[in-house]
């Protein structure tokens, strides 16, 4: 007879933070903020339980990039929607575009405020001024 096979190792969590790796990650996350969603999805799902710091600011940068992202995707369909309606639907996709540039320099502006805040040390969290807050 075989023995019994040993049960697989368990992934052991990562090693927490340091106050200053947390407060560099979470910097590094406003600042990568001005690439939409794909670096606040990482950052909140492989470093939220690594440190308090860097938990509340990847949540508050992932509601930041979600509203901005709908706003940019939203206001480019519509575009393209109104852009096949002559003249009055041309005016309408224009602003739409122009709407979704707003928004994205928006997002460029609101992020690197809150980085630069982040990194001098002027706040430990930075709230993004109007966003509505889907995870909580």
């Amino acid at each position: 007879m075989t023995e019994p096979a040993a049960p697989a190792p368990q992934p052991q969590p990562a090693a927490p933070f340091s106050e200053a790796e947390d407060k560099q990650y979470a910097t590094l996350a406003t600042f990568l903020n001005i690439i939409l969603l794909i670096p606040a999805l990482i950052f909140y799902f492989a470093f939220k339980d690594r440190g308090p710091r860097i938990a509340e600011q990847s949540k508050e940068n992932l509601n930041w990039t979600i509203n901005i992202s709908v706003i940019v995707v939203a206001a480019w369909i519509l575009s393209i929607f109104f852009a096949f309606i002559p003249f009055v639907g041309w005016i309408i996709s224009l602003l739409l575009g122009l709407i979704a540039w707003a928004a994205l320099i928006v997002n460029l502006i609101f992020s690197i405020i809150g980085g630069v805040q982040l990194s001098g040390g002027q706040k430990t969290s930075y709230r993004y001024p109007f966003a509505i807050r889907v995870i909580k």
